[in-house]
Formats: structure tokens, sequence, C-alpha cells
């Protein structure tokens, strides 16, 4: 496969995913329904994840402050998992391998452990 070939299946996924997304973010306008957080239907804590939804929904509206109320761990942590996704991104279409550094591993380690840790802290406040 072509270096073309793989940036024409990214950017198609991509785009299927941005889609999706849209998609999703009309259904709860005009709904207002979405689908709940597994974990927190299951023990009733919340989990890292809880408020993307919301979060996103507030970046598209451009809205700031809604966005940071509804999960700011993760509003901060989305530079960085773009920056490392953009970077497999760009391997992926020059060498279609996308080989996971040392580095690279240390870095998601670390945005694991700052998700277990919001976790934990987000449900003893």
């Amino acid at each position: 496969m072509t270096p073309q070939d793989r940036a024409w299946r990214l950017f198609t996924r991509l785009g299927l995913a941005v889609l999706l997304g849209v998609g999703y973010a009309l259904w709860i306008r005009w709904t207002h329904l979405s689908f709940p957080c597994p974990f927190q239907a299951l023990t009733g804590l919340l989990c890292p994840g809880c408020g993307v939804t919301r979060m996103c929904l507030a970046l598209l509206e451009g809205d700031l402050a809604g966005a940071w109320q509804a999960n700011p761990i993760l509003l901060l942590l989305l530079p960085v998992l773009g920056a490392l996704l953009l970077r497999r991104a760009v391997l992926y279409v020059q060498r279609g391998k996308v080989p996971t550094g040392r580095g690279e591993s240390i870095v998601w380690g670390g945005i694991a452990g700052i998700l277990l840790l919001w976790g934990i802290f987000r449900n003893l406040i």
C-alpha cells in the first residue's frame, strides 16, 4: 500500500468518525438523550471519562468554561492526546507501521496514571 493509499484510508476513517461525532451531537441536541456511562450505572461512581460528552458539546459551542466544568483533566490532556495521535497518523501514512517507542509508551502510561488518579480524586471530592 502506498502512502497515498494509507492517507486516503486514514482520512476516510477520520471523516467517518467526525460524521458520527457530529451526528451524535445533533442527536443529543434534538432529543436530549445520550448514552449513560456504564461504569457509573454499575457502581454509582464517576469514571475518569464521565463528562466527556458534555465537554465535547461545550467545545463545539466555544464554551471553554463549560468544557472545564464537565471534565477538566481530559480538557487539559486534549493537546497531548492530539499530538500523540497526530504523530501516529503521520507515521502510519509515511511508513505503514506505527512503532511505539519507549518515550511514547511512558507518555501513554503517564496519561493512564493521571486518568486513574483523576477517577479516584473526583469521587472523593
